[in-house]
């Protein structure tokens, strides 16, 4: 019964993640994460299940410091990019910009 769950939570997440593609503004990758978590403008970084562990935990303590939530994705880089409509890998994003998706406060509750 768990794996149904996940399954559920997962595509929740992904047509949020779809909608924020959409409507609102994303960092995607390392770089580019790491930039909007520096000038204070991301809201939510999303690490992908495969990213490597020094990446993952140098991301997870500038977000400490910057107070930015952070939600580690169930799926690998190759399915986070796919979430977002892109054609390529993506190991992490940031959500500068949430537009018309309810994704900021839905992970706010859980986290």
């Amino acid at each position: 019964m768990p794996a149904k769950k996940s399954k559920k939570t997962m595509e929740n997440i992904n047509s949020r993640l779809q909608l924020v593609m959409r409507s609102g503004k994303a960092a995607l990758g390392y770089k580019t994460t790491l930039r909007s978590l520096r000038t204070g403008r991301a809201k939510l970084v999303i690490i992908s299940g495969n990213c490597p562990p020094l990446r993952k935990s140098e991301i997870e303590y500038i977000s400490m410091l910057s107070r930015t939530h952070v939600h580690h994705y169930a799926g690998s880089n190759t399915d986070l990019g796919t979430a977002c409509g892109k054609y390529f890998q993506v190991a992490m994003l940031a959500i500068t910009d949430g537009g018309d998706s309810d994704i900021l406060k839905s992970m706010e509750s859980e986290g």
